[in-house]
């Protein structure tokens, strides 16, 4: 394991961590792998499932991977699903990621994440944790952590969980803490949607795009025009139509473009390569 030099330090010395001085609870001293960023600077926490969905994964990946790419700081627990999906797609982004560990730093936990924690530290992010050294968690050590996943963030973001859910203990911090809480709408008869469906009747900001959140937290950041792609080709041109109309299933766009199954799934691939769209469970996103 590559995760270099441990640090001990108090929240107070960090411009990042000193915002967890508001609150009550929170440990005097982290200790931290990797390097934090020196100022504050736009910071969301994406928690949810650890077993999401197509569509959670999906959804998720899109939300940490935008916002990342306009600088906002993603903070998660490096558990699966949700967690590690956000992080991951923050890397992908070019963006900061910081993960909140419920154990001593001396290994990661879980260990099939070893490699994802080693990578945020190489991208300039960190993993922190309250935790001595040695201690391995115990379960109410990962309840624990939740407060400063919320504590660090200016808005919490729940794309996935179930009606009873260890992510609504974060959900809970963020209220008293005065975050922001946003959640991901989702089908009513998913067990996964559930959660964040709950919220949505409880008041949390509806989220569609990246967008609904950046209004809310940092307007700044939103620019007045949206480059959309165009496309290389003609034939590329009518795909993403077909997509910004509404019409975003493969087979829909197998039926609705004058060009043949061959052609269209080539210019298909073409895209996905070149980062213009992603194809996932037959359905396409710009």
């Amino acid at each position: 394991m590559k995760l270099g030099k441990i640090n001990r330090q108090s929240i107070g010395i960090s411009g990042f961590t000193s915002v967890l001085n508001r609150y009550e609870g929170m440990p005097k001293e982290l200790y931290i792998a990797g390097v934090l960023p020196t100022e504050r600077a736009v910071t969301v926490a994406i928690i949810g499932s650890r077993k999401p969905t197509a569509y959670g994964k999906e959804v998720t990946h899109r939300l940490a991977y935008e916002l990342a790419k306009r600088g906002v700081i993603i903070v998660s627990g490096l558990a699966y699903g949700v967690d590690a999906i956000a992080h991951e797609a923050a890397l992908e982004a070019g963006g900061t990621t910081i993960a909140v560990m419920a154990n001593g730093l001396h290994r990661v936990y879980p260990v099939a994440h070893t490699r994802l924690a080693e990578r945020i530290i190489a991208k300039g992010g960190a993993l922190i944790s309250e935790q001595p050294v040695g201690l391995d968690a115990h379960k109410y050590h990962f309840l624990a952590r939740n407060r400063i996943v919320s504590g660090l963030a200016d808005a919490v973001i729940v794309t996935e969980a179930a009606h009873r859910s260890g992510t609504f203990s974060t959900v809970s911090h963020a209220i008293t803490q005065n975050k922001e809480v946003f959640a991901v709408p989702g089908p009513i008869t998913s067990l996964l949607s559930a959660g964040p469906n709950r919220l949505l009747q409880e008041g949390a900001h509806l989220v569609l795009t990246y967008e609904d959140i950046l209004s809310v937290i940092a307007p700044d950041l939103l620019t007045d025009t949206k480059q959309l792609p165009l496309g290389s080709s003609p034939l590329e041109v009518q795909i993403i139509q077909q997509i910004q109309q509404g019409n975003a299933s493969l087979d829909g766009v197998l039926s609705a473009v004058d060009a043949s199954t061959t052609e269209i799934l080539q210019s298909v691939t073409a895209m996905e390569l070149a980062g213009t769209l992603r194809v996932v469970a037959g359905r396409l996103y710009l």
